[in-house]
């Protein structure tokens, strides 16, 4: 890999510094407790971040997500880490009947519900839900839902690179919360194969999870989906898809540390563990 390209991310942490710095301060002068209180000190800073960053990065990932999403997402749709929003412009409202957003960063919540809005989705008729709690929280999930019987579909864009245990994350939401031949819609960054992009981007990850709330650039998230197992009574692993499916955003170069892939499964239509 070469070096230009290896510290190429300076330019998005000077940005994310410049865009979060300030008002992260005074906010901290409002409130001098923030400085106790680390996880909504990321969370401050990070939604300054993204307000600044959302909109470019939904515009540049914008033609993958139509593809993956459009056609695909049905039903009642669980949007795990929601943000802003950004993945209602992609949903066709012909088509999903719930929206349920999980966001576990209140300050991004009132942003989220009038994006729901402008796309016919609220919680007075009960096809909008927003949740604060975490994707691995399956129980709470159910619990929000009117009659605990799942979703249809389950649909990460660039969040399980932030949640702290993935592979349980995933298990959970796909073995608990998504209905037997439901489906799993992702879109993340992922661990490149490259060995020498893989290394820079371990280097990289403890330096850019401070700015961008967790966010891990070296994870194979797209394996940890496609390897999901789930044993029967006795003890036999198989795979919890009936069909699945990765591929990478196209048009886009492999000597570079963000390396995107879309991946679509299906749950096997099978009685969902308890």
């Amino acid at each position: 890999m070469e070096l230009i390209a290896a510290f190429s991310i300076l330019q998005g942490l000077y940005l994310a510094l410049a865009a979060g710095i300030l008002p992260t301060l005074l906010e901290i002068l409002s409130n001098k407790t923030l400085l106790l209180q680390p996880v909504s000190l990321s969370r401050v800073f990070f939604t300054h971040v993204w307000t600044v960053f959302s909109e470019g990065v939904d515009k540049n990932t914008g033609s993958s997500k139509v593809e993956l999403i459009t056609s695909n997402a049905k039903g009642r749709v669980l949007d795990v880490g929601a943000g802003f929003g950004h993945t209602l412009n992609y949903l066709d409202r012909e088509q999903v009947t719930t929206y349920i957003a999980i966001e576990p960063n209140l300050l991004m919540h009132a942003r989220l519900r009038d994006a729901a809005y402008r796309h016919n989705f609220h919680e007075e008729d009960g096809t909008l839900i927003i949740l604060s709690c975490g994707a691995e929280e399956s129980s709470k999930i159910l619990a929000a839902l009117p009659d605990n019987d799942g979703v249809d579909t389950i649909i990460s864009v660039m969040t399980l690179c932030t949640v702290p245990e993935p592979e349980k994350t995933i298990r959970k939401l796909s073995l608990n919360v998504l209905k037997p031949g439901g489906q799993f819609l992702f879109f993340e960054h992922v661990l490149s194969g490259r060995k020498d992009i893989a290394w820079w981007q371990k280097f990289w990850t403890p330096i850019w999870a401070v700015c961008f709330d967790g966010c891990k650039l070296d994870r194979p998230t797209h394996l940890y989906v496609r390897h999901l197992v789930e044993e029967d009574d006795e003890g036999q692993g198989s795979s919890v898809w009936s069909e699945g499916t990765t591929w990478q955003k196209k048009d886009e170069p492999t000597d570079q540390l963000f390396q995107h892939y879309a991946g679509r499964f299906v749950r096997k239509t099978m009685e969902k563990k308890s």
